[in-house]
Order: C-alpha cells, then sequence, then structure tokens
C-alpha cells in the first residue's frame, strides 16, 4: 500500500470503510475480443471428452450392445452400391435423440453440428460433414423395417445378466397410453364398415371401433384408462420390469383395448426364454382376472396381484395374500412407474412421432433399451 493512504488511514481513521474498497491498482490487462480462425485442430475429440462424463459410461455400454449385432445389421445392406451412413452411428445417434429430448431429425443434426461431445460420441471426427436431416432420416428407415430395437434391448440385457444386475425370478407389469400423431378431427366413420353381427363385440355387435377409424394413423384406437380420464387416440404400451434393480426385460406396443394389457403381459412372459425357473409377477388391480391368472400358473409363474374390490369377484384370495412378502411386493410395484415417467417425460413416449402399431412400438422398445443403458451406466457408477 502506499504513502497517501496510510497517511489517509493513521489521520482519518472514520473513513477506513471506504478506504479499503477503494482499488488503486488493476489486476491486469482488457483482453482481446477478435476471433481468429484456427488451420489446424491438435489433439482428438476423445481428449476433449472427460474421464468422468455421464456420456463416456452410456457409450461404452452401447457399444457393447451393438458388438452382437453386426450380423443382423449386415443383413439389412447391399453387397453393392454407394456406402450409406453406418448403422452402429445411426443407432447411436438415436440414442441421442432419447437421452436429450430431442423432438425432431433436423434439430438432432443441428446439435450433433454444435456439440463436440455429441459428434465423439456418434462417431463422428471434428471436422466430418454432419449428416443432412432427409438423408438421416431416408437411413433410419432401414432400421425401422428390421427387429433391430427388440434385439438391442435383448443385448442390453444379456451385459445386465452378464454383471449379475437382473433377476431371474421377480418381474412386475403394467401398461401406459401413448398419445397417438392424429387429431381427434381425423376420426371419422369408416368406408366400409363391417355387416351387422360381425362386429367386435361379445356376440358380434358392432362397436365404435367398428365404424369409426382415424384417417391419419387407421391403427390408433379412441381409448381411455379410467372414467375420469378423456378418451383419446392412442395406442397402450407394455413394459415387463426386473424388480431387482429396475431394468425392462421386455417392452411391446399394442392397439389400445380392455384385454391389451393382460394378453400382452402374458406374452412377454411366455417370451422370457432365458428364465430358468418359476417366476414371480406383480401387477396392479387391472390385471385380477381369473382367465390370466390360470394362464400365468400354467406358464409357472406366480401371480401376486392386487386385488380387485369392485363388482365381481377378485382371483386372487387368502393363499396369495396370506404371505408377509406380498405387501412387501405391492409396494415395490410402483417402481415401474418411475421407467414409464422417464420414456414419458425424456425419452419422448408421451405422444408418438410415429404411425402405426409396428413403428410405434420399434421407438418405444429402443427408448426402453436406452432407459437400461442408463440405469446400467448409474449402476456401474455405483459398484465403481
Amino acid at each position: 500500500m502506499g504513502q497517501p493512504f496510510q497517511r489517509l488511514l493513521k489521520n482519518e481513521p472514520e473513513k477506513k470503510c471506504f478506504l479499503y474498497a477503494v482499488r488503486p491498482y488493476t489486476a491486469g490487462m482488457r483482453g482481446s475480443d477478435h476471433q481468429q480462425e484456427d488451420m489446424f485442430t491438435y489433439g482428438s475429440l476423445d481428449q476433449r471428452i472427460s474421464s468422468d462424463h455421464p456420456l463416456r459410461r452410456i457409450r461404452d455400454l452401447a457399444d457393447r450392445a451393438l458388438r452382437p449385432l453386426a450380423g443382423k445389421l449386415e443383413d439389412l445392406y447391399a453387397d453393392t452400391g454407394r456406402p450409406s451412413i453406418a448403422p452402429e452411428r445411426l443407432l447411436r445417434a438415436m440414442l441421442l435423440q432419447v437421452l436429450y429430448s430431442i423432438r425432431s431429425e433436423r434439430a438432432l443434426m443441428d446439435q450433433i453440428d454444435l456439440h463436440l461431445g455429441f459428434r465423439w460420441f456418434v462417431g463422428l471426427s471434428a471436422n466430418d460433414d454432419v449428416w443432412d436431416a432427409s438423408t438421416f432420416s431416408k437411413n433410419r428407415e432401414r432400421l425401422l423395417g428390421g427387429d433391430v430395437a427388440r434385439e438391442f434391448l435383448e443385448s442390453t440385457l444379456a451385459e445386465a445378466r452378464r454383471r449379475q444386475w437382473l433377476s431371474d425370478d421377480r418381474f412386475t407389469v403394467d401398461g401406459t397410453l401413448i398419445e397417438a400423431w392424429a387429431s381427434a378431427a381425423s376420426y371419422q366413420p369408416k368406408s366400409d364398415p363391417p355387416a351387422p353381427g360381425a362386429g367386435s363385440g361379445r356376440r358380434g355387435e358392432l362397436q365404435k371401433r367398428d365404424l369409426y377409424e382415424s384417417k391419419t394413423d387407421p391403427e390408433a384406437r379412441l381409448y381411455k384408462k379410467s372414467a375420469a380420464e378423456k378418451s383419446k387416440l392412442c395406442y397402450l404400451g407394455h413394459l415387463l420390469s426386473d424388480m431387482r434393480q429396475g431394468l425392462v426385460a421386455a417392452a411391446q406396443v399394442t392397439v389400445a383395448s380392455a384385454r391389451a394389457e393382460r394378453e400382452a403381459a402374458a406374452e412377454m412372459i411366455e417370451n422370457l426364454a432365458w428364465r430358468k425357473r418359476r417366476i414371480l409377477v406383480v401387477a396392479d388391480k387391472a390385471y385380477d382376472e381369473a382367465e390370466f391368472v390360470e394362464r400365468l400358473r400354467g406358464l409357472t409363474a406366480t401371480p401376486q396381484l392386487t386385488q380387485y374390490t369392485g363388482q365381481r369377484r377378485s382371483a386372487i384370495d387368502r393363499r396369495t395374500t396370506r404371505h408377509p412378502s406380498y405387501a412387501v411386493n405391492q409396494h415395490c410395484r410402483k417402481q415401474i412407474e418411475r421407467i414409464f415417467g422417464w420414456l414419458k417425460q425424456v425419452g419422448g413416449q408421451r405422444r408418438t412421432r410415429f404411425r402405426g402399431v409396428e413403428r410405434v412400438g420399434w421407438m418405444f422398445t429402443f427408448s426402453a433399451a436406452v432407459y437400461n443403458l442408463v440405469r446400467m451406466a448409474n449402476l456401474s457408477r455405483a459398484t465403481a
């Protein structure tokens, strides 16, 4: 501190607070805002991504899941012609789209072009040109035509089983509505309705779905899950979840109907080829039906369903509810709602961007596989 400031502090102590706030010297000169383009870039994109970045763990798990699919992906392409976008890069780009809730392919291409981390994740270098949005969409159609999403989900489950994260005896099942990409105004009378007595009712009665359809998406159905809700054009998405770590063991999309949840649940349980013993299946009261309970028992599955307390009799009696594990499993069952919440809020499955059961189901299954990667990445970090 200079001599003038020492004298001021000695002679005028009442100004001490004011003088301490004075900065007699600057801490450096002003930097330049001039931007100069670099002719060369030194180092790789891999060096730009921190070692503890979440995308690193997800990229590693995604690459492990994609390796077994190399043969399947090879069969989707011709032996001659111009090289197209590598299917692995397509899938990793779609994975980013789900992870970061990017709604359109055009916005996805913009984000990959701007974000070095996204370029690294997809497999592009800093100087590679990003694909045109229409080119990306056309190449993606080839994947949508195959069963890649289901095999990708199964490949993630194989890695989870290898790391002993997946249960083989305790599961929970549930369904949710996926709003269709069609407006209510498109729901109009059919041009060729079925004849009287040939409807989809119990005795052949004509139902509303027999007489009306959406002109935009004919496979979408006007449906609601409860009396308090408003009917809307939608599909039903179904999940079978592991109760150990909350991983998705199976995913499926069906046409919305009153029996679709139970039928899809039985089909997913029946297709669990890797299970080796009797399993326990936990579900809510919508699954409490005698026919469904008998079908589960025929599939060597023990049903623990929430008892239906309405007008009809429950198919679950004291032989099931008397066990202490029944109340515990009913509480743990609600964890599947977190998966649905993630798929709708982050994965873009609240309202689909596709039309038709097959395409809507492809994206729903792929999003479920992405959820597994996120969950497994968190588990790997916790166990590291």
